[in-house]
């Protein structure tokens, strides 16, 4: 990371940036503009494409779950904007030994869906614990590598983050949820640069990382068919290649400007799974290019303005929090819209804020909650002046 000029807060100041109160001036408009477009354009997509299936029903089902949803993520996100990041930094282990927990009892008893135990039933509501286990992953990490040189803490960042990193990993291969497992791998390395630890630190993981990557594609069949049917999807239209094909087929039907909302033909039992993992296929159809470049154009807002606001604070708890946040909503953002074009295979998560699924729509919101506090609190114009000190990294003390 490069050196440059940081933020301080003046001898005299008695509060620090996670101790200022909220207001509704300091929120991050970048961030609100972005995620809100993303939210919008998710729920007329989800009714569009579900609507043909709920005749007889005033609202479509899944579009009135996705609105409930939708709804308790803005309270999470309001509710996260009062939380002291001091406190979520006390909570980073136990979060993640609970996440940790549920993944266990997911793997034990989950409910087995297609061939995979990825959900936990519980009394009136149905957990996919992989969200969880992903915040709170993020989360400890960032309390560890942020405690660095401080008694307790004094594993190097790499193994102290690879100790949290693959107990959850491991449980999520057994689901088995590699899609998952990918994203943290992915969101843990790109926080530990964030941190100031170098390439060269990252080399080693990272190959061991892809090595493990082949080796696992090569001896799970599931895995290695959607790896042949990314390859050559036009091969195996008929089988592994037939998601990735009528993919395609969206696509080219939107055209730059989309045949029209509603009018999509794709998400009729062509296209499977058109409201969560494809529903930027589906809105290619209908909206067009135009629409995938304003959601794609959305998340390069989003991802843009997190990163400002973890490069502008100069707690290093508060700055990585902010990047991890950035990280777990951008990166899995970057990966689905890969797959559907067709540059990655299918890996089988949602697209965040868009697509429908109501465990990752609140743990997205509880993210840009904390993200948003974050901001607003390094935003706070009391007691701060602009001091000439240098780092490396966002977390260099």
């Amino acid at each position: 990371m490069t050196t440059r000029t940081l933020r301080r807060y003046s001898p005299g100041s008695h509060r620090t940036a996670t101790q200022k109160s909220i207001s509704a001036h300091n929120l991050d408009g970048g961030v609100i503009a972005a995620i809100s477009i993303l939210a919008g354009i998710g729920l007329v997509m989800i009714y569009s494409i579900t609507a043909p299936f709920a005749e007889g029903n005033a609202l479509p089902p899944r579009f009135s779950r996705h609105l409930a949803a939708l709804a308790g993520g803005g309270l999470i996100l309001v509710a996260a904007l009062h939380v002291p990041l001091a406190l979520w930094r006390r909570l980073a282990l136990p979060l993640w030994g609970l996440s940790v927990l549920l993944l266990i009892l997911t793997v034990l008893v989950g409910v087995e869906i297609n061939g995979a135990r990825r959900w936990l039933a519980l009394p009136g509501v149905r957990l996919q614990p992989a969200e969880l286990v992903k915040f709170a992953t993020l989360l400890a990490i960032a309390a560890q590598l942020a405690s660095g040189g401080k008694r307790g803490a004094r594993l190097k960042p790499v193994m102290a983050a690879g100790l949290l990193c693959l107990p959850p990993v491991g449980l999520l291969l057994l689901q088995p949820d590699f899609g998952s497992s990918l994203v943290l791998c992915a969101s843990m390395g790109a926080l530990l640069f964030a941190s100031g630890v170098s390439m060269r630190s990252l080399a080693a993981p990272a190959i061991l990382a892809l090595s493990g990557t082949g080796i696992y594609i090569a001896l799970k069949p599931y895995a290695h068919l959607r790896w042949t049917g990314f390859l050559d999807p036009w091969a195996t239209s008929s089988r592994e290649g037939f998601q990735l094909v009528q993919s395609y087929v969206a696509f080219g039907r939107g055209g730059t400007f989309g045949v029209g909302f509603g009018s999509g033909r794709q998400k009729l039992h062509y296209l499977p799974e058109a409201h969560t993992d494809f529903i930027l296929s589906g809105i290619a159809e209908e909206l067009g290019l135009i629409g995938v470049l304003v959601v794609l154009g959305a998340f390069a807002a989003f991802v843009w303005a997190g990163t400002r606001i973890a490069r502008h604070t100069e707690e290093p708890f508060a700055a990585l929090v902010a990047f991890a946040m950035t990280a777990l909503i951008g990166l899995p953002a970057a990966i689905n819209g890969a797959v559907v074009m067709g540059l990655l295979p299918t890996t089988g998560f949602t697209l965040p804020f868009v697509s429908y699924g109501g465990n990752s729509l609140l743990i997205c919101s509880l993210a840009v909650g904390i993200l948003l506090r974050v901001g607003a609190a390094q935003a706070a114009p009391e007691g701060v002046r602009i001091a000439g000190a240098t780092r490396r990294g966002i977390a260099r003390r």
